[in-house]
């Protein structure tokens, strides 16, 4: 069994993956589950939501990207740009994240003092529970990466879903087997990111 420690070191992004997986699709569903019930967020507003989408539901989202992105490219460019989208379909599945907005507000008008704090801080919750979601894949086998196609995609993925107008895209996690290594990560030196005053 993995520290802390060392779960955290190996989360890393994870571009090559397969549709295969080592734990059930009900075992992935308890990871967000773990994670909505564990992770904070300021005043406990829980403004974060996720869907979990799986088999043809995960094909779609990008299928959504792809055409959405092919539509707006140079046609000499796209191919490319396509590669990378496949990678992320062939994977097992892909979590999307989102601020329900409807929260964050109803809280600045409760609390107008802190009224431009809240969004900031429900950024803050967001990436939390993004970290969270993504270092329990990792854990369990999987690779994954954080994708950003909103505001793109928002307006065609609300549509196929049926999600709430309220609630913000800010991020798409696809996740599956790796299927090669991520890439050398180099590090700034310490002492420049870090004071310490004693």
């Amino acid at each position: 069994m993995r520290t802390f420690k060392e779960a955290v070191k190996n989360r890393r992004s994870i571009y090559g993956i397969n549709g295969k997986s080592p734990v059930s699709d009900d075992a992935i569903k308890e990871i967000l589950d773990f994670a909505m019930l564990n992770t904070p967020s300021a005043f406990n507003s829980q403004s974060v939501r996720m869907v979990l989408l799986l088999n043809g539901h995960h094909k779609k989202l990008w299928d959504i990207v792809k055409n959405t992105l092919k539509g707006m490219m140079p046609a000499a460019a796209f191919p490319k740009t396509e590669e990378r989208i496949n990678s992320f379909a062939s994977g097992h599945g892909t979590v999307l994240y989102f601020q329900d907005t409807a929260v964050v507000e109803s809280l600045q008008r409760q609390f107008p003092l802190y009224k431009d704090n809240f969004p900031i801080w429900a950024v803050h919750s967001d990436g939390m529970h993004q970290f969270v979601v993504w270092t329990m894949l990792e854990d369990a086998g999987f690779g994954a990466s954080l994708q950003h196609y909103n505001p793109i995609i928002d307006d065609e993925v609300k549509k196929t879903w049926n999600i709430d107008a309220n609630w913000r895209l800010t991020a798409q996690m696809p996740f599956g087997i790796p299927t090669a290594p991520p890439d050398a990560k180099t590090f700034e030196p310490l002492e420049k990111r870090i004071k310490v005053f004693k």
